[in-house]
């Protein structure tokens, strides 16, 4: 064999080994974010037309195109890895956090940004996977369905949705409660219990909405307490009294938050009661994505888009301009595609070769759906407006890292699976 030949196969072995680093991977979940990436920077560069920011739509796909760098290079990584720096991951997490009340950077009426070489840094965004994977660490063991196992799980999450939340950054924190309930249920847990620990918040804030509606809320606890705890009716007491004195504590905390919460957290209901104010930003959504109609004006060519009566709608109002431009059809493609990646998620986390695994996959479901269905429903009026990013889609660098580094973690997952058909395994719920 010449030297050449030599030379020329050892290359060929070499580019072979390295393109097996991918092999088991899920093409489609990377592509999907990537794909839905590069539309939203014809969105965002839509909703920039006129007012002379072009930078956005730039700055997206340059982001979008480091997050898929990142998330190839972390999906060839073994994710098992993780469980020995759990710990240290949670350190930072927090830290991060304490940082951001030390030295962050206030905006918007808050303080969630740490300055990094110039560029802020938002390390709330992060905190969802340091949350992620250190419950998935602590969930894969067998007493996670347990009382003491759930105590456990909800004594992790606290600590970095406190912090979360006192910056204030109520929707942010919010997420941090869909990816522990999730996760939670995925472990095994009695669905009662989950639906009786998330009750006292529901309790504290349909107080000031509908008094009837929170008397039917307590009572339903009361069912669900007597169904799903020993000593039923005894449970079913405690749950209705529990509910009760929420709703009564709802009331004090209320006068602890900022105006433009409250404002956020009721003006869905009737937007029109501040129509220049609280209001406003609800009331020129419903009127952009109305106007689409069926297929959309056209890019490019939506005139509350084009002219900027929305404001910060290449952030948190991303999906009106998808209404307005593209239309009911637009609108269902886009859903199409998160459906997509939501069943590819859910085909990982059934098919993963262990608990912690499954486990990490079913967090990034529950952080990109919850975080999906509430932005999408706050352009819409059917639920309060959080300041929720709409995966890949809004604006925004830690946000959109966030999300790629999530995808990563899971195709490492995938990668690493045993060779199953998809429904030959079990999830841990079986």
């Amino acid at each position: 064999m010449s030297s050449y030949s030599f030379y020329s196969a050892a290359r060929q072995r070499r580019w072979k080994k390295f393109f097996q680093g991918w092999q088991g991977m899920d093409w489609l979940l990377l592509l999907l974010p990537v794909g839905i990436t590069i539309f939203a920077s014809i969105l965002i560069s839509s909703t920039q037309k006129y007012t002379g920011e072009t930078g956005y739509a730039i700055n997206h796909l340059r982001l979008g195109a480091v997050g898929m760098v990142l998330a190839l290079w972390i999906a060839r990584g073994r994710y098992e890895s993780l469980l020995q720096w759990r710990w240290l991951i949670y350190a930072a997490t927090v830290a991060s956090l304490l940082a951001v009340m030390a030295i962050g950077t206030e905006g918007l009426g808050a303080q969630r940004w740490i300055s990094v070489f110039g560029f802020n840094v938002q390390p709330s965004e992060f905190a969802k996977l340091g949350a992620i994977i250190t419950l998935a660490a602590t969930l894969k063991d067998r007493d996670a369905p347990t009382p003491f196992g759930i105590i456990r799980a909800l004594s992790i999450t606290a600590v970095p949705w406190a912090l979360v939340f006192l910056q204030p950054d109520l929707g942010t924190s919010l997420v941090f409660g869909a990816i522990t309930a999730g996760m939670l249920y995925w472990s095994g847990t009695n669905p009662g219990w989950l639906i009786l620990m998330v009750s006292p918040l529901v309790s504290a804030i349909v107080f000031h909405v509908s008094f009837p509606v929170w008397v039917g809320w307590a009572l339903l606890t009361g069912v669900v307490a007597y169904r799903s705890l020993p000593w039923s009716l005894l449970s079913a007491v405690a749950a209705i009294a529990l509910n009760v004195m929420s709703g009564k504590l709802g009331e004090v905390m209320w006068g602890f938050l900022k105006d433009y919460q409250k404002d956020r957290l009721i003006l869905f209901l009737d937007p029109a009661k501040d129509p220049l104010g609280g209001g406003y930003h609800l009331i020129q959504s419903r009127i952009a994505i109305g106007a689409g109609e069926v297929w959309g004006r056209g890019l490019f060519q939506g005139t509350q888009t084009q002219l900027s009566f929305i404001p910060e709608q290449h952030t948190d109002f991303i999906f009106s301009a998808v209404g307005e431009e593209l239309g009911f059809v637009g609108g269902m493609i886009l859903l199409l595609a998160f459906w997509l990646i939501c069943l590819r998620l859910v085909m990982i986390a059934q098919n993963a070769k262990d608990n912690f695994g499954s486990l990490l996959a079913i967090g990034v479901l529950s952080m990109i759906v919850f975080q999906a269905m509430i932005n999408i429903s706050m352009t819409i009026g059917l639920a309060p407006i959080t300041g929720i990013p709409l995966p890949w889609m809004s604006y925004g660098r830690s946000a959109l890292l966030t999300n790629f580094v999530a995808i990563g973690l899971v195709e490492s997952v995938a990668n690493s699976r045993s060779k199953l058909k998809f429904g030959a395994a079990k999830s841990l719920r079986d």
